[in-house]
């Protein structure tokens, strides 16, 4: 949005005369520490004979014995057949919840990456596993060819964003995984199974979000559409406003998401829609700065919501920030450098707008909150553990600095979600367990079946995924 620190340091400084902060108060918030406890952004200590590994956050670690990387299916395949470890798949590690760590093998399948092959008579295109959405997206566009939606971190590989249900935004736009025809997956004997709707419909319904439980999948044959442009039109705008408009907005447009900025009554709007003609290109992002911008608003004036409120509705730009056109890659995708812990739930439309004007009151009650809340639609489709499989829904997300503490996304936040029947993304923290699934998902207990006959050792199981299925687990 554009605004940095200083512009907002030096509104604050003259609302805060005219207001006459209360000196103590205000020296008192100003030597609070807003890191959290047991942070730190190092690898853990391996002993000797064993690996370090961490998620992107740095909130997940392991020390396995082995960080595996075999270089084709074969050598994946005997790799599998052979070690005595259990054995983990990795993507890019942004996942927040424990999906990845094993004391036994962490398997990075970044080897198997790249297009293995293009029809361009059905549009169906094959690729590694390993791939990343950006390499697939840009490959793609070489070929005239999109995906109808991406996410906004495209860091993420095929496998990991397939398997934990990431999705973009967009009420008629379904979640990435809908996007498969087929993949093959390597068993936890070693086999390797070809799988498709048609050649064996409860293992593709199945693996399309599978959390990497059911084997390792090596690729993925997606479809995918004729490359398009998009306009994207940003604005700042009061909250009240958004929230009373937001099922006409998400319904009149392509894509629609929403930013909220906690304690300023401001949200950032995102609208995109087809386009045709010249493009415009886009400008080097500002969210960034925007971003350390409300920062230092909570860390020099958070302890008075009233004065943070007034100073952000003064400081902050209004009306349209951005009007740009280009490519679809190129404007749902972004990188995120700042990095943050998450939660997010995925509920159904019709409680959506009730849930977040709950969340937006509890986050402004936060003093110590200050990073955007988002806000995304979803459509159904009918893999067994999507989280949209039941009806469209409304996807909102919290966010925490990386080094501060998230405790709270549970004691304040997690029960909202689930009292408007939420489900969680499985890739974002929640503490839900095996009964609360089997109660979301009609299909979770035979998800649960079929993993224990692919694989009825454990081999795929971490302390995570065990407690998630209600297995039992020695390491």
């Amino acid at each position: 949005m554009g605004v940095s620190r200083r512009r907002l340091l030096q509104v604050g400084a003259g609302l805060g005369v005219a207001a006459a902060i209360p000196v103590g108060q205000h020296v008192a918030w100003g030597m609070r520490d807003f890191e959290r406890d047991g942070y730190t952004p190092d690898y853990p200590d391996a002993p000797a004979g064993e690996e370090a590994w961490i998620n992107w956050s740095g909130a997940q670690r392991a020390t396995p014995m082995q960080l595996a990387s075999p270089q084709s299916e074969t050598d994946l395949a005997e790799f599998i057949r052979s070690t005595p470890y259990r054995i983990r798949p990795r993507g890019s590690g942004h996942s927040f919840t424990g999906l990845v760590p094993s004391e036994g093998v962490i398997l990075d399948v970044s080897y198997l990456s790249g297009l293995q092959a293009y029809d361009p008579e059905t549009g169906i295109a094959t690729f590694g596993a390993g791939t990343t959405l950006f390499q697939t997206a840009a490959k793609l566009q070489e070929l005239g060819r999109a995906f109808p939606n991406l996410p906004d971190i495209v860091d993420q590989t095929l496998a990991g964003s397939f398997s934990t249900g990431t999705h973009g935004t967009g009420e008629t736009l379904t979640a990435l995984h809908d996007y498969i025809h087929a993949f093959r997956l390597v068993t936890a004997s070693g086999d390797v199974i070809e799988v498709s709707r048609t050649s064996n419909p409860d293992l593709f319904a199945a693996g399309k979000v599978s959390l990497g439980a059911l084997g390792v999948i090596t690729s993925y044959s997606v479809q995918t559409i004729p490359a398009f442009n998009l306009r994207r039109i940003v604005k700042a705008e009061p909250i009240d406003l958004v929230l009373e408009e937001l099922e006409a907005r998400a319904a009149a447009h392509r894509n629609f998401e929403m930013f909220y900025l906690p304690s300023t009554g401001v949200a950032a709007t995102l609208s995109h829609d087809l386009y045709e003609g010249d493009v415009t290109g886009v400008q080097p992002s500002e969210d960034d700065e925007t971003l350390e911008g409300l920062k230092t608003l909570r860390d020099q004036f958070g302890w008075w919501p009233w004065l943070r409120r007034k100073i952000a509705s003064s400081a902050l730009p209004s009306g349209v920030l951005e009007d740009v056109s280009d490519a679809s890659m190129e404007l749902l995708a972004t990188t995120r450098p700042i990095k943050f812990n998450e939660m997010e739930f995925h509920l159904p439309k019709s409680e959506g707008i009730a849930a977040l004007r709950k969340v937006i009151a509890k986050m402004d009650a936060r003093k110590d909150a200050f990073f955007p809340m988002e806000i995304r639609l979803i459509a159904p489709d009918d893999a067994w553990l999507s989280p949209f499989n039941d009806g469209p829904k409304m996807s909102i997300a919290i966010h925490a600095a990386v080094d501060e503490r998230f405790d709270y996304f549970f004691s304040d936040f997690e029960p909202i979600f689930r009292a408007h029947g939420g489900r969680p993304h499985w890739g974002k923290w929640h503490s839900l367990k095996r009964d609360d699934f089997a109660q979301l998902y009609p299909r979770f207990e035979d998800f649960i079946s079929l993993r224990r006959d692919l694989d009825p050792d454990g081999k795929f199981l971490n302390p995570h995924l065990a407690e998630l299925f209600g297995e039992p687990f020695n390491a």
